[in-house]
């Protein structure tokens, strides 16, 4: 038996990480100052976004890789313009990947996922985890406020006002750009 560490793994270079499945598979494109990013661009990134959200026992394949890719634009459709048919449409169609069969046995309710085909079963669970985001808080599904950042986070504040993906990143630079702008006018 092998002893494989935390410090073994490849790092997620991504700098946000742990949102609910759906938003985390959003959040494999990202815009950093050396540009624009894709963890899902190849299949180690694909075996990291798997290992980073405890699935690495789901199959890295390149058709898994395709799915998640045609899931991501799916959910990105549907969260940039939720009554557009065409975003229906692609993310209905991830959805038809699968289902839910629920029984019950001695020990309580069982709830088993079933896809077709199993290379589409990380891009199925992201679809459908979105989905139960959508139905328990539409509102609470957020874009960062910060203009140049293209992720999103799920609003788990009490308040429900968060505006930034991260505060320690997009936050403090939009509050250093307040006060830049604020230190440049002329005094009156």
């Amino acid at each position: 038996m092998v002893d494989v560490s935390d410090k073994d793994q490849p790092r997620d270079p991504r700098p946000l990480v742990g949102e609910p499945l759906g938003l985390d598979l959003l959040n494999t494109i990202w815009v950093d100052a050396e540009g624009p990013h894709d963890l899902l661009g190849d299949l180690a990134g694909t075996r990291l976004w798997l290992a980073s959200n405890n699935r690495s026992h789901w199959p890295a394949t390149e058709p898994a890789r395709q799915a998640l890719l045609l899931a991501r634009e799916a959910i990105r459709a549907h969260i940039t313009d939720p009554a557009s048919p065409a975003a229906l449409a692609s993310l209905n169609a991830v959805l038809a990947w699968g289902h839910i069969t629920r029984s019950v046995g001695p020990d309580g309710p069982v709830s088993v996922v079933r896809v077709d085909d199993p290379a589409h079963l990380a891009a199925w669970s992201a679809a459908d985890d979105y989905l139960t985001l959508l139905a328990e808080h539409p509102d609470r599904l957020r874009r960062c406020a910060h203009p140049d950042c293209v992720l999103h986070f799920y609003d788990t504040s009490p308040k429900g006002n968060r505006r930034w993906c991260s505060m320690a990143g997009c936050g403090n630079r939009a509050k250093a750009a307040r006060h830049y702008a604020r230190s440049r006018r002329p005094a009156s």
